[in-house]
């Protein structure tokens, strides 16, 4: 068995060798690439003129199209066919009842018709390329939304009753959220969250607080096992492997949204990996690395502490694409049952699989594929390429983007033109606490999985062996959130075309992250969850979405019960505290920035 390492400084550890560029001429290219990111937000300008140049050219030689235009654009001072009240209905931002008044509801109404035509003009146009058309509107609604008369003081009804209400103090107060805000940014930390409004959440102490120990420590991952909640354990161990995106207690909150906590108190035997934040030495670490030296490394020691009993693998984001690609490389070893130590130490290691929010095809990754495409991906290199990796930072502005509306716009009014008081939660201090990713690793995952969708088509290679996800065998349970920008909901279901064993897949309320973290109890949320058995006929997703009814609770309950009926139903007596523990939950890798 592999020894822990118990090397208190992972990025002392010898890295592969860099990755050498094959010549001069290419060091030049990446060079000025990179020069060029700095100044334009790591966004490539190629890709962004190369669609407009596209749908602009097409636009102008289709001729049904422009009249198409030209009638919705007419339609703008036309009365509305929508019943009174309809529009802010569906519309987050005009809720408010007071936009039912003149002269708001005007100007609510010619600025929903301006988005048709908006919306019309960057339809469909003959030959014009489906990326290049998603990227033109996606532009063009973020131009539009900047005048949105929600965003404008004296066209919102809600911010002028704010301003007679409290003789304009809102504005002042909204004014002074500016400025903390901006010191926030100007220390790196995220709005809103600074030092002073973080104290009142700290790691391992009000979050990420569960009892637990470190059992495993390499260059990539410490182990947590959670301390037993009970006298006795169900037998199989639950491992759960977070995105290396983020920090792993998004899980792990305050006690009440604590997916740990929960499942302890359900009796499991709770394991959690906590990935190394990687600097610059860690540049050359990729996707094999993660899965060999992270996941399949992880699944080993929980195996060795628990008497090799199978395990009950649970990922999350990109954390549930590992376990994917781990699970299927597990089975075709299985399956080939080479002579190879290693190989029989994995032997039947998984009871189960669960994949919260997790792609596994990605030929629709909903918004995010606007910013993925080669011109864009070549930037991403090239900006990897001087720095080593990529920072939080730099991915949460791409993530706000994708969902401006409810992370900018809405803060915006909330904050600054209301005035409304901070308010630090739990989320909000995990948000904040952002991660670094490889280059190598972000430069495979983009390229392998988005760019040419090689999971899913079955061309990625781990160890020289394709990686099939219907060689998958174990009973999966897969996750989806109906508001997801990121995974969006779809797209995980595209899971019953490619995996054909027993598959129960639950969509929930929610989004991303609030609709994984939905505690039982927790207001307003519901899901829907049913199960195709191995052999049945593949549904489309609206027909599983129709022939399936909500039912109003948190999905956690549902998937515990199908945890244990995944499990062989025997208990084992807690053996706690652990033999050899090198440290106290919640570690230290999780505390470094």
């Amino acid at each position: 068995m592999t020894a822990p390492d118990t090397s208190p400084s992972p990025d002392t550890v010898a890295p592969t060798p860099p990755t050498s560029l094959t010549s001069f001429a290419d060091h030049l290219d990446r060079a000025a690439m990179a020069a060029t990111a700095r100044f334009t937000g790591n966004v490539s300008p190629a890709a962004v003129a190369l669609a407009w140049a596209d749908w602009a050219m097409h636009a102008a030689t289709a001729p049904g199209h422009q009249l198409n235009v030209f009638k919705a654009f007419a339609a703008i001072d036309r009365p509305a066919a929508a019943k009174a009240g309809e529009p802010h209905a569906v519309d987050r931002r005009f809720r408010d009842p007071s936009w039912d008044q003149l002269p708001f509801a005007w100007l609510r109404e010619r600025f929903l018709r301006a988005q048709d035509v908006v919306d019309e003009m960057t339809g469909d146009i003959p030959g014009v390329e489906p990326h290049h058309r998603d990227v033109v509107r996606f532009m063009a609604r973020q131009w539009l939304d900047v005048f949105s008369p929600s965003n404008q003081w004296w066209a919102n009804p809600e911010v002028l009753a704010a301003i007679r209400e409290t003789q304009g103090r809102n504005l002042v107060k909204g004014a002074q959220r500016w400025w903390s805000d901006a010191r926030d940014m100007a220390g790196g930390s995220a709005p809103g969250a600074g030092p002073e409004a973080c104290k009142a959440f700290r790691v391992g102490h009000d979050i990420a607080a569960t009892p637990g120990k470190v059992v495993y420590r390499n260059a990539y991952f410490e182990l947590l096992q959670y301390a037993p909640g009970q006298a006795q354990t169900w037998r199989e161990p639950v491992l759960i492997v977070p995105s290396w995106l983020l920090k792993y207690y998004i899980l792990d909150l305050e006690a009440q949204h604590s997916l740990v906590g929960y499942l302890v108190a359900q009796g499991h035997n709770v394991f959690m990996m906590s990935w190394h934040n990687p600097g610059p030495h860690a540049r050359d670490r990729g996707l094999e690395d993660y899965l060999e030296s992270g996941l399949l490394t992880a699944l080993r020691e929980v195996r060795r502490l628990t008497g090799n009993v199978p395990v009950h693998a649970c990922g999350y984001c990109l954390g549930g694409t590992l376990l994917a690609i781990g699970a299927a490389t597990l089975a075709r070893r299985d399956s080939e049952r080479p002579a190879r130590s290693r190989d029989r130490e994995d032997a039947n290691a998984l009871a189960s699989v669960t994949l919260l929010a997790a792609q596994t095809d990605f030929s629709e990754p909903g918004e995010l594929g606007l910013f993925i495409d080669a011109s864009q991906v070549a930037y991403l290199e090239a900006m990897m390429w001087r720095q080593g990796f990529i920072s939080g930072e730099q991915l949460a502005g791409t993530f706000q983007l994708l969902n401006s509306r409810d992370l900018i716009w809405s803060r915006l009014m909330r904050d600054y033109l209301l005035g409304t008081p901070a308010q630090t939660t739990d989320f909000t201090v995990w948000n904040a606490d952002t991660t670094r990713i490889p280059a190598r690793l972000h430069s495979e995952c983009l390229r392998a999985l988005y760019l040419n969708n090689a999971l899913a088509t079955g061309s990625l290679n781990i160890g020289g062996q394709p990686v099939a996800l219907s060689d998958i065998r174990v009973p999966m349970f897969v996750v989806a959130t109906e508001r997801d920008h990121i995974s969006p909901w779809r797209s995980v279901y595209k899971m019953h075309l490619l995996y054909h064993a027993d598959l129960t897949f639950a969509l929930v309320s929610g989004g991303h992250n609030v609709g994984v973290v939905c505690e039982p109890g927790h207001a307003r949320s519901h899901h829907r969850v049913a199960t195709r058995a191995a052999g049945a006929a593949y549904r489309d997703p609206q027909t599983w979405y129709d022939a399936t009814p909500a039912m109003q609770s948190s999905w956690w309950p549902a998937w515990q019960a199908w945890l244990l009926a995944q499990g062989s139903g025997k208990s084992v007596a807690a053996a706690w505290p652990p033999a050899k523990p090198l440290d106290d939950a919640p570690g230290t890798y999780v505390l470094e920035r």
